[in-house]
């Protein structure tokens, strides 16, 4: 029940106290984003992670102004590829190849199948793709976090041309999707902490069919 009890715990907050997060509990949280699924296995994202207080204040004000953005500890940018191209496609299939110490037809296979599918698609269908691969990575860093101890806010509400441009990110074929500040929650000022949990009842929410 450990778990579900720090999920309880955890909530958007709004509110930090400046506090640092011990390096090892962000180095978990950021494993369990690394460890997350994607499709294919291809990892089509990257996390860049920001404690530079100068560049914070500059997303600051293309992030709404939300102050978790330059009173965090650690500000996450996940990050999706712009396109889905061979060379990267075929870069995470080596890797599996070298990492297991054999080549598998079956996994061959599956590999021309991606390369005659992805790279043909829209490079806007294939960021899409992508991005959404952050997210469930995104979710799994959450829940780390929570799981640490450590509060977190997810947020969509930013400008990601303007953040790109800040932090360089079309040079490197990504376009910034989500951002994650991690700290600690500044009870005094936080009006959303002392606030009940609000969730759909598990009746309303789950449907089982037996």
């Amino acid at each position: 029940m450990e778990l579900i009890e720090k999920l309880n715990w955890r909530f958007a907050t709004k509110a930090m106290n400046g506090q640092k997060v011990p390096q090892e509990k962000v180095d978990k949280i950021l494993e369990a984003a690394r460890l997350a699924p994607t499709s294919s296995g291809l990892q089509p994202f990257e996390i860049i992670v920001i404690t530079n207080q100068d560049v914070k204040e500059q997303i600051k004000p293309h992030a709404w102004n939300q102050p978790q953005i330059a009173d965090c500890s650690h500000l996450l940018v996940f990050a999706a590829w712009d396109n889905y191209t061979e060379d990267r496609i075929n870069s995470m299939f080596d890797l599996t190849n070298e990492i297991r110490g054999f080549k598998n037809e079956g996994w061959e296979n599956y590999r021309q199948m991606l390369l005659v599918t992805y790279p043909q698609r829209s490079a806007e269908e294939n960021f899409t793709h992508a991005a959404k691969q952050a997210y469930i990575s995104f979710s799994a860093a959450i829940i780390a976090a929570a799981f640490e101890g450590v509060d977190s806010t997810p947020m969509e509400g930013f400008s990601p041309e303007e953040v790109d441009k800040i932090l360089n990110l079309k040079e490197k074929g990504l376009k910034s999707v989500l951002l994650l500040p991690l700290g600690y929650r500044n009870s005094e000022s936080d009006w959303l902490v002392n606030l009940t949990k609000v969730r759909k009842a598990k009746e309303d929410f789950i449907t089982e069919i037996n």
